[in-house]
């Protein structure tokens, strides 16, 4: 049986440098439990270093959570990277950490925390998580497609940072599974904007805890699991976005 998913696939953690740092796990999913919101993705900057973190604290709490990454191309656009499990996530992470630049200025753009389920700081990542890569835009997409993930651009509303403000368009050689929109805009106005030929998903893009599901998707799935989103992105067997 079919069934209303909500999901907010755009939320950061303490990793990233731009967000605050009680963004630990079970923060997050205490949020997200306040909100009703029954799915989750964690999407730092050019890492998945805290997704696991975040998975392991969420088995009691019936929110699943898709572990992925928020990834700079080269042309500084962003790109939402989503896995069903940590191993794809984690093999993008070793391809991403392999084309990254630079090391993280905490005075400059903030700590980069690193901690397990029962938030412990393990450590912090040294890296230029909120630089741009060196790999092109289509080739991230096909990238994270090779490992059965799904490639959403990012905010694509944004002045900054989006395909829209870097490129000026979404070519038509990428195989986007998604567009996001931030929660100013409706999907009806991004559709007349930008693009009638792709799905378009709302999320919360949260760095602060009370920003959890001030905007989320609604699917109807048979089951939370990235299989079924993917049904949905493509109104297949019934599955679809129902907000």
């Amino acid at each position: 049986m079919l069934r209303r998913f909500k999901a907010d696939l755009h939320i950061h953690t303490c990793l990233s440098p731009c967000t605050e740092l009680d963004m630990s796990p079970m923060r997050i999913l205490t949020a997200a439990k306040k909100k009703e919101i029954d799915v989750i993705g964690i999407c730092d900057h050019n890492s998945s270093e805290n997704s696991l973190a975040v998975m392991n604290a969420a088995k009691k709490m019936n929110i699943n959570v898709f572990p992925g990454m928020e990834v700079t191309s080269q042309e500084e656009v962003h790109v939402l990277a989503l896995f069903d499990g940590i191993e794809n996530a984690l093999k993008l992470q070793e391809y991403i950490y392999e084309n990254l630049p630079g090391e993280n200025d905490e005075d400059a753009f903030g700590m980069q925390v690193i901690v397990n389920e029962k938030e412990e700081v393990l450590g912090l990542n040294n890296k230029l998580l909120i630089g741009a890569t060196t790999i092109p835009l289509e080739k991230i997409i096909r990238t994270v497609h090779s490992l059965n993930g799904i490639a959403i651009a990012s905010h694509i509303d944004r002045e900054s940072f989006s395909i829209i403000s870097q490129l000026g368009f979404i070519p038509d050689n990428l195989e986007l599974d998604a567009l996001e929109i931030s929660p100013a805009i409706t999907r009806e106005e991004a559709k007349q904007r930008y693009s009638d030929n792709y799905p378009i998903a709302c999320s919360s893009d949260a760095h602060y805890p009370d920003d959890i599901g001030k905007a989320f998707t609604s699917f109807l799935l048979k089951d939370s699991t990235l299989t079924e989103i993917k049904k949905a992105l493509k109104n297949e067997d019934g599955r679809k976005l129902i907000q």
